[in-house]
């Protein structure tokens, strides 16, 4: 690290969340229909780090804390504006474009589960919602692959956005999501 001052930003049980989320996601998206049993399990993986993610946004510490971050919609879009122009503010915590997606991601990583839980519940009679019954499999299945891609296409949109501000504030964001320090 370099010889500037340096605070603590991303504690170790969000950075382990945010990996395992990646690991998790990338898996249950690669292994689809193929690997039915491991993509269950990492859609499992998923549904209990979400509900990490949402206790740790209320007793994590201040920069894990939704109340630390979250803004109006209007507030992110402004950001994001800054951001096309290249001029933003700089943050140590989580930016207004970073807030809305994370509240973006969050909603449809949680309505892939959901959807997730009704196919298995209405394909194998199985899961959660093993008594879903087979009637509508094919709707679930259409809305499940509908937030999975939505959701992929968030994660793009994501990691082109920590390329940005990275380069906009010559930091290595990604880098700070793995030792937890980020520039004062």
């Amino acid at each position: 690290m370099e010889s500037q001052e340096l605070v603590k930003v991303w504690d170790l049980p969000l950075r382990v969340f945010h990996w395992l989320l990646v690991a998790g996601f990338f898996t249950a998206y690669l292994t689809e229909d193929d690997l039915l049993t491991v993509h269950v399990w990492a859609g499992y993986l998923v549904t209990g780090l979400l509900v990490f993610r949402l206790v740790w946004g209320f007793i994590g510490n201040d920069y894990a804390r939704f109340s630390s971050f979250l803004c109006r919609p209007a507030q992110s879009i402004a950001y994001i504006k800054d951001l096309v122009a290249l001029k933003t503010q700089r943050y140590i915590g989580h930016n207004p474009a970073g807030a809305a997606m994370i509240v973006l991601l969050l909603l449809s990583l949680l309505a892939t589960v959901i959807t997730g839980l009704a196919v298995y519940g209405a394909d194998q009679a199985a899961g959660p919602l093993a008594a879903i019954g087979p009637g509508n499999e094919k709707m679930w299945e259409e809305v499940h692959e509908f937030f999975a891609n939505f959701t992929l296409v968030l994660v793009f949109v994501h990691v082109a956005g920590v390329a940005i501000e990275s380069y906009i504030h010559r930091e290595n964001l990604a880098r700070a999501m793995v030792h937890g320090y980020k520039k004062k």
